[in-house]
């Protein structure tokens, strides 16, 4: 769309303002899922099975309904029938699970919601859940979790993805050119295959809902949630409710991460037993039930076979990657996309397969399939550059895509040559000694690895609306969520730069599906998307005020727009605007893209790991806020760490149950496994993705990340580790 002249032009890096909602935050004034206040409130425990497979032939109650104040427990025996649920064949976004809301007696996972407890107090809820759990009875069936390898691990065979299943678009099958044409080209080639763990979100806060029925037939629903429209349509479809009888609020969210991307069983579990006790519930996910029952990473078994010739030029690439899903729902971990974008190669072919697992459905994670999917990548590029004796630098710019190689269509924006360079010439890369185990502190040994970061720049339709008041002041609003990245802080900012305010007379408001309606926060979308219809709103606002009196732009004080709304006898003015994918975009493939360079000190007698150095520079389109987005940078590059060298759900194979479901057996990383970063923001400017010109940047971190450190490793010790996590025990 045409600015008009007095519509101010967006800086390239936005201020680094601090964020709007951080007083609220830091003081407790930021109210959470089940903070809201609320009368007579109980609280509600879910009661989780103890086997990975079977069914549940008993389940006694008894003492339990003795407790002092329990008001009500919910099983599959007592619980309300609900309409019947959509299935795989039928859902209607890659979002939606299928869910376990007590409509039947089949246990499908270990940790699987059974039961709901309601008690007047938490802890009388969680000593009844623990007494109604201790008295299930089962059948029990055999189970398997764990992801067969190709070597021929007994198990279930890898299957492609039905067609018409929850791909999201993306396909299961790729192929361009001839691949064996291209691997007889081959003078040197690369036939490896890499594996990722299982890994699950951790929140700080965990998976949350508050629950307020008025009336038998309306209900609102306070959730930590990263889409308020998506839960506001699962409980209605779940309940049987008309979705304008569905009300989802959603102010702040303490973080997500894919996982809350989606409505999962608590949410209605927490609205039934709310409907049961005809009071407010609170429902509160525990630490340990966060693994099984809200998704987690899948763990993948990526097959890569690299040609090329001698002098670096890639002749084919073949990418065959397994992943898990559940027995009753479908998940696929897109690994393979970053293989197809990210290096010109003639020949080509790439193909995904799944195996389904008796576990909880998969879940977009940080990345997904993007960070798996590059970890395997990166680390076969590393080991063609050393099987060329090339370096990796130069080996992925000999490689360089000048246009997106799947689509044929140019880039929206490209600038990942220049990360190569900003990040080589900062990290010091030209004075790094190629020869592995070459670089030593005393009984250190020190490696040096890069790899490329990449991630889709995605825009999804969103509306948002701006009033303009007669006191000087605009109130923006939008539907959807912070989840922690700081959407508050930069849609307060682009409001007040598009409309000439400062900063301290504009509020932004969100979360609420009385609002605009805006898609999820997921997949690195809402800057790009909201921040969209944002600016497209309060340019259609000066235009207004144009009309009326172009005489009073150029002082946006009270007193002005005051004058010019009586003048028209207004009291405020209001825009309302939605912002969707127009045909420029169309005809351009949007990514973001980075340079990822780690140094590693590995001990040479305990083969333990430490990041002490890390440089990466991204260049992601405009950037709204310097400082904020430099916290989501770091973020990235932080689940990187925990990627490369720490996380692992593990799986007991004969109970089928996960045996580190707290962070005292998980690992995340904590502030000395994380080193002092260098971030470099490449300056970018995208006139085709949006019309703010911004792609999003809260994944881009993670990838690249667990590469360049398991490249790296290599570099120190000689030894290239291809399953993550790297642990000691693989070094020594």
């Amino acid at each position: 769309m045409t600015e008009t002249p007095e519509v101010p032009n967006l800086k390239a890096r936005g201020e680094p303002l601090t964020r709007v909602d951080g007083k609220l935050k830091v003081t407790g004034g930021a109210q959470y899922a089940v903070e809201i206040p609320s009368s007579r409130i109980a609280y509600a425990a879910l009661v989780m099975s103890t086997i990975a497979r079977g069914r549940i032939t008993g389940i006694d109650t008894a003492q339990a309904d003795r407790e002092p104040g329990v008001l009500a427990i919910m099983t599959h025996l007592n619980a309300p029938k609900l309409p019947a649920q959509p299935t795989v064949k039928n859902r209607v976004s890659v979002t939606d699970r299928a869910l376990q809301i007590l409509q039947g007696d089949q246990v499908h996972y270990w940790n699987q919601p059974i039961g709901v407890v309601v008690a007047d107090t938490l802890e009388r809820a969680q000593r009844a859940a623990r007494l109604v759990q201790a008295g299930v009875r089962y059948a029990r069936e055999a189970s398997q979790t764990q992801l067969p390898r190709r070597s021929g691990a007994s198990g279930e065979k890898p299957a492609p993805p039905p067609k018409g299943g929850p791909s999201g678009g993306t396909p299961a099958e790729y192929a361009r050119g001839n691949l064996d044409a291209g691997l007889r080209a081959a003078e040197v080639r690369i036939d490896q295959t890499y594996t990722t763990p299982f890994e699950h979100h951790n929140p700080m806060e965990m998976h949350a809902t508050t629950a307020v029925w008025q009336g038998p037939n309306h209900l609102t629903i306070y959730d930590s949630t990263q889409g308020i429209f998506e839960v506001r349509r699962k409980v209605a479809v779940s309940l049987g409710l008309p979705k304008e009888n569905v009300r989802v609020i959603s102010h702040f969210v303490g973080g997500g991460f894919g996982s809350k991307g989606s409505v999962w069983s608590h949410v209605i579990l927490a609205a039934l037993a709310a409907q049961k006790v005809g009071r407010p519930v609170r429902l509160m996910v525990t630490r340990p039930q966060m693994f099984g029952p809200v998704g987690g990473r899948p763990p993948t078994e990526q097959h890569l076979v690299l040609g090329a010739r001698k002098d670096g030029t890639l002749t084919a690439i073949q990418h065959d990657s397994t992943s898990s899903t559940s027995r009753f729902d479908e998940f696929i971990e897109h690994t393979t996309a970053p293989t197809r974008a990210l290096y010109e190669c003639p020949n080509m072919v790439t193909r995904e397969r799944l195996v389904r697992l008796d576990t909880g459905t998969p879940q977009f994670q940080r990345a997904p399939g993007e960070a798996t999917g590059n970890f395997a990548l990166e680390s076969a590029m590393d080991e063609l550059s050393y099987a060329l004796g090339v370096d990796p630098v130069a080996l992925r710019l000999k490689n360089y895509a000048v246009q997106d190689p799947e689509s044929g269509r140019p880039w929206s924006s490209k600038s990942l040559r220049a990360c190569y360079e900003q990040a080589a010439t900062r990290f010091g890369w030209a004075q790094r000694n190629p020869k592995p185990g070459s670089m030593r502190d005393g009984n250190v040994r020190i490696g040096w690895g890069m790899a490329t970061s990449t991630y889709p720049a995605h825009v999804w339709p969103a509306s948002a609306e701006v009033t303009l008041l007669p006191d000087g002041t605009a109130q923006v609003r939008a539907g959807t969520q912070d989840i922690g990245t700081g959407t508050y802080t930069v849609m307060t900012q682009l409001a007040a730069e598009t409309l000439g305010l400062p900063i301290e007379r504009v509020h932004f408001d969100l979360g609420d599906t009385d609002m605009p309606p805006a898609g999820g926060s997921g997949g690195s979308t809402t800057a790009a998307s909201v921040g969209s219809a944002v600016r497209m709103a309060c340019v259609e606002l000066r235009q207004k005020l144009a009309e009326l009196g172009s005489a009073q732009l150029e002082k946006m004080d009270q007193k002005a727009i005051a004058e010019l709304l009586a003048r028209h006898k207004l009291d405020k003015l209001h825009v309302k605007y939605e912002a969707k994918k127009g045909a420029e975009h169309d005809k351009h493939a949007g990514r973001s893209f980075g340079a990822q360079l780690v140094e590693v000190r590995v001990d040479r007698d305990l083969g333990m790991v430490r990041v002490s150095r890390i440089v990466a520079a991204f260049a992601c389109g405009r950037i709204l806020n310097e400082k904020t987005a430099r916290s989501q940078y770091m973020g990235g590059i932080v689940w990187g760490i925990g990627m490369g060298l720490l996380e692992d759900t593990r799986y007991d194979q004969k109970l089928g149950r996960i045996v580190n479901n707290d962070l005292s057996e998980y690992l995340v990383p904590v502030n000395l496994d994380v080193p002092a970063m260098d971030i470099i923001f490449v300056e970018e400017n995208d006139p085709h993705i949006n019309e703010i010109g911004v792609k999003g940047i809260g994944e881009i971190g993670i990838t690249g990340t667990a590469a360049a450190i398991a490249n790296a490793v290599y570099h120190a010790t000689g030894k290239r580790i291809r399953e993550l996590p790297i642990t000691l025990d693989k070094l020594l």
